[in-house]
Parts: structure tokens; C-alpha cells; sequence
């Protein structure tokens, strides 16, 4: 009983601390007007590697417990803000950038960190995988503030939230062929790809909808007085089910919120949306405080010095090359959506890496795979400076875009 209540002392003064320092951090963000990404894991940076307040390991229960149901949270909320009605003209360039495009950031990523790390392959094309998707989580905030034009916006916003639920298949598609130590079969590694895909969505369809009905038909909707309340459980809900099919969770519980969040297309009415939506929100806020604050105490300065110029090398291929590749080759097909150039320009520079990267990163350490503090220092770097670099020029590069919404 003794250890228990040790252990239980340990998790509510980690909460505690951490969401206190998150909201310090959260306003000193908003002095400085950058994204409060960049804060929490500089304050985490400070309350762990200098202070030695915070020291939880990758490997806890504890961080394990946070990066799964933080990710899981967020990925519901990122797929319950899309809205299906506006996808109706780009709908063919964010399926592209969210499969075809993960896989060519990944790729060329995954060469750049073979030629440039001296990864062998395998890993080389585990770290891209990481790091390939955008970020919800930090994009939704900053065009909070940064109006854009609603096209580009949309775009930009349905893909980060897509592409984290093909980023984490990838990456775990990947983590088990080198966890099982057997040769590649790469009709294999498509075929586990897209049980994995297809079961979650299929997963999330049914755990979605089912949520929806219950708290928005008239006749069936016994549950709308707990709209808020269904949020948490559809969210948990759809990736616990995804997860003990063996499908992906991942993109069970993205799934279920794009399915909760566009009920008014099926004819459903959720009760009190706009507090569920504040609700959510602030559950978010949290979890991004959590992953981010944790990520920082953990960082591995030895790794990060060790793997400087390499990192930033690779991290330069993976802005400058494989993002822009990436855009150019989803939107140039989609004639429909008559997308210009500056458009194009502004999506290639707005790609912030977050949460399910670093969440992915944890994972990785956690499960003791050669190489991994490598992963963990490329990742904390990509998020750290696309974050700095590219969100906090957001509005700049906007605004010379001419792509600023009236």
C-alpha cells in the first residue's frame, strides 16, 4: 500500500507541476507571440536536463499512459474540427498529400538520414516515418490568429490531420518488420499497411457514428445531455477497439471524430456543441502541455551534440526538399482545385511537426529499438525548429504571399 500511494503522490504532482508550468509557459508564448509548442518544450528543457524537477523516463507506464491518450485526444479533436462540405474542392490534393505525399517525405527523408546519418536503411526510413507528418495540433492554434484564405486553410488543416493517422501506420508498419527481425517483404509491409489503415477507418466509421446517434438522433439520442462526456469516450473508445482488432488506433480515432464532428451531414443535432467544443479544446491544450513539457525533460543533449550538423542537414533536406516535393506532387493533379503558385509556395513552408511525432518518438525509446536516441534527437530538433522557423513565420509569409483572408 505504501509503494501504491508513493506512486500515486508521484503522477498527481507530475500533472500538477507539468500543466502548471504548461500554462506559465503558455503565456510567456503569448508575450512573445510564437507558438506555445516551442515554449513547453523549452520549459521542459529547464524543469528536467536543468533543474532535475521533472525526471520521468520514456520507458514509465507514466509516459507511456500520457503520449497514448494525448494522442489519441488530439487526433480525435483534429478530425471532429474538419468539416467534409469544404473539402468538396480540394478533396483530391488532401487525399494526396495525406498517403501519396507521407510516403514521398518519407522516402526522401529516408535517404537523406541513410547518406547523411549513416543509418542503416531500415531506421533510415523508421526516424522519416516519425517525422513525415504535420501537426494539428500546432497548425489549428496559429490560424487562430493568422487568417488565411479559407482554401489554403482548410487544405493545410485537413491534411495535418489526415496524414497523423498515416504517419503512425507507417511507423509502426516499419517498427515491426525490425521488431521481428525478418527480412523485408514489401507486399507484405502494403498488405499490413492497409489492414491497418482500412480496419481503423472501418473502426472508427462504426464507434463515430454509433456516438453521434446517441447523442444526436431525436428519437435514439438518450445520451444527448452528455455530448461532452461522449467526446472522451468515443475518443478512447475508438482507439482501445482499434487496437485489440490489432488495426490501427490511430486512425480509428480519427476517423470517429471526423464522423462525430460532421453529424449535421447525416442529419444529427449534438446537443451544447459549442461547450463540447470549448471542452475539447482545453482537453487538447492539456495534452499538448503533458506530451511536449515531457518531451523537452527528456531530451538527450549527448545525442542532440553528437548528431548536430547531421540532424540539421537532414532536417534541411526534409524542409526544403521533401516538403515542397511533396506539395508540387499533390496539388499539380488536381486540376480542380486550380491551385496557383503562391498557394503551393505557402503550403511547402507551413509544415510544423508536433504531437504524434514526438508521441511516435517516445514509443520508439520506449521500446528499447537500436538507434532510438538518434530518432528521439531528429525528431526533437524537427519540431523544435519547424515550429520557430516556420510557425512563427506564418503570417509573414502570408502576408507576402497575398494570401492573407480579407
Amino acid at each position: 500500500m505504501e509503494n501504491q500511494s508513493i506512486l500515486i503522490h508521484h503522477v498527481f504532482f507530475l500533472l500538477i507541476f507539468i500543466i502548471s508550468v504548461g500554462m506559465a509557459s503558455g503565456r510567456i508564448a503569448g508575450w512573445l507571440k510564437i507558438p506555445d509548442v516551442a515554449v513547453f518544450l523549452l520549459a521542459g528543457i529547464i524543469v528536467g536536463q536543468g533543474l532535475h524537477l521533472v525526471h520521468e523516463t520514456s520507458t514509465s507506464f507514466t509516459n507511456q499512459f500520457i503520449l497514448i491518450l494525448g494522442s489519441t485526444l488530439i487526433l480525435f479533436d483534429g478530425g471532429r474540427n474538419i468539416r467534409l462540405s469544404g473539402l468538396r474542392k480540394v478533396w483530391m490534393t488532401v487525399a494526396l498529400l495525406s498517403v501519396p505525399g507521407v510516403l514521398i517525405t518519407a522516402a526522401v527523408v529516408g535517404f537523406a538520414a541513410y547518406y547523411i546519418l549513416g543509418l542503416p536503411l531500415l531506421y533510415a526510413f523508421l526516424l522519416a516515418a516519425v517525422i513525415s507528418s504535420t501537426d494539428p495540433a500546432t497548425l489549428i492554434p496559429v490560424f487562430k490568429h493568422v487568417k488565411i484564405v479559407p482554401k489554403v486553410r482548410e487544405t493545410v488543416e485537413s491534411e495535418s490531420a489526415f496524414n497523423d493517422a498515416t504517419g503512425s501506420i507507417l511507423t509502426f508498419t516499419i517498427l515491426a518488420v525490425i521488431m521481428g527481425g525478418a527480412s523485408i517483404n514489401v507486399a507484405g509491409s502494403i498488405r499490413d499497411f492497409m489492414v491497418a489503415a482500412g480496419g481503423g477507418i472501418f473502426t472508427g466509421i462504426i464507434v463515430g457514428a454509433a456516438a453521434a446517434i446517441l447523442v444526436g438522433h431525436k428519437k435514439f439520442g438518450f445520451l444527448r445531455d452528455y455530448a461532452t462526456i461522449s467526446i472522451i469516450v468515443a475518443a478512447l473508445g475508438s482507439y482501445l477497439l482499434g487496437d485489440v482488432l490489432h488495426v490501427s488506433g490511430f486512425m480509428a480515432t480519427f476517423v470517429a471524430g471526423l464522423m462525430f464532428g460532421n453529424s449535421r451531414l447525416f442529419g444529427l443535432h449534438v446537443k451544447e456543441e459549442r461547450e463540447a467544443s470549448h471542452f475539447s479544446d482545453n482537453i487538447t491544450t492539456i495534452m499538448r502541455m503533458l506530451i511536449f513539457v515531457l518531451l523537452g525533460s527528456q531530451v538527450n543533449f549527448q545525442a542532440i551534440v553528437e548528431y548536430f550538423w547531421a540532424s540539421l542537414a537532414v532536417i534541411a533536406v526534409f524542409m526544403f526538399i521533401a516538403r515542397p516535393l511533396t506539395v508540387f506532387a499533390s496539388a499539380l493533379p488536381d486540376r480542380k482545385a486550380k491551385w496557383t503558385w503562391r498557394e503551393m509556395l505557402f503550403m511547402c513552408w507551413v509544415r510544423e511537426t508536433g504531437v504524434i511525432p514526438a508521441a511516435l518518438s517516445g514509443m520508439i525509446a520506449a521500446s528499447g529499438v537500436k538507434y532510438a536516441d538518434v530518432i528521439s534527437s531528429v525528431t526533437f530538433m524537427a519540431i523544435l525548429l519547424t515550429i520557430l522557423v516556420q510557425a512563427s513565420t506564418t503570417a509573414f509569409v502570408a502576408k507576402k504571399l497575398g494570401l492573407e483572408a480579407g
